[in-house]
């Protein structure tokens, strides 16, 4: 479902500044795959992400999402391919549009684009019965500002909205990490549940290690541009904290405390 070949990127090429963010990037994602994705700051997380939304061009390599390649397509053509949902809860919606008219814009997406009504009456009952796995009472809330909504509220929003299309990558780009532990777990159980639901081909960044063993079936650990540790699903259901703290060390060579040390 995607694929990276050989992936390579620069940023300020030929100057003090050059910075190389992704070298020789493979990755092989199939249907329903869920990957998690950490590493530290600086270690090629964004930039991956960037990749493979078309924010971000490669220098180097190919992109393939469901057996065509993309890696010249432009980030609002391959949006049709493509959900995600970001770290800011601000982030990916309108504020000053409603919960209904965010919904309408995510639904037409994947639509060709025309004169339409916005939001019909038959649509608003695909809506709300889309809300309704939320658990949060949007579905009776539709007309509200989505600036006026909570920042658990507006991620679950995000969540929805990037994925009720069904599209054939999701990417989570450590979209927990801006929320209380009480609003994290709500996302994260809603995530499990609706990747699950659809079956979706998932990449999902993040800082926190026990996160990244207990979401999905795969992991990688990026540094520098590269991926330095894989598990498949057998080895990732035996993976520990600590197991992962070992393995950077081993490859790093340095000696390290807590998730936090690597993470930071």
């Amino acid at each position: 479902m995607l694929e990276l070949n050989q992936i390579h990127k620069i940023f300020n090429e030929g100057t003090p500044d050059e910075k190389i963010a992704l070298t020789q990037m493979n990755l092989d994602l199939h249907q329903g795959d869920f990957m998690t994705v950490i590493g530290s700051n600086g270690a090629g997380k964004s930039t991956l992400m960037n990749i493979i939304s078309g924010k971000l061009i490669p220098d180097v390599g190919q992109i393939i999402i469901d057996r065509k390649n993309v890696s010249n397509v432009k980030e609002n053509k391959r949006a049709r391919l493509i959900g995600r949902v970001f770290q800011d809860p601000m982030a990916g919606t309108a504020p000053a549009m409603t919960i209904e008219e965010n919904l309408a814009i995510a639904y037409t997406r994947t639509r060709s684009r025309g004169l339409h009504i916005g939001v019909s009456k038959k649509r608003k009952l695909f809506f709300q019965e889309k809300l309704e796995m939320l658990h949060l009472g949007l579905e009776n809330r539709l007309q509200a500002k989505v600036g006026l909504l909570s920042g658990g509220e507006r991620q679950a929003l995000s969540l929805l909205m990037a994925t009720f299309t069904e599209p054939k990558i999701l990417l989570l780009d450590e979209h927990t990490a801006a929320l209380d532990p009480s609003r994290a777990e709500l996302i994260t159980n809603l995530t499990k549940e609706i990747v699950a639901k659809y079956q979706l081909t998932t990449l999902m960044v993040t800082h926190n290690m026990q996160q990244a063993i207990d979401l999905g079936n795969r992991l990688i650990m990026m540094d520098k541009g590269q991926i330095i540790f894989s598990a498949d699903e057998k080895q990732k259901s035996q993976l520990t904290v600590e197991k992962l703290l070992n393995e950077f060390q081993q490859i790093r060579g340095e000696k390290m405390n807590s998730d936090r040390a690597i993470l930071a």
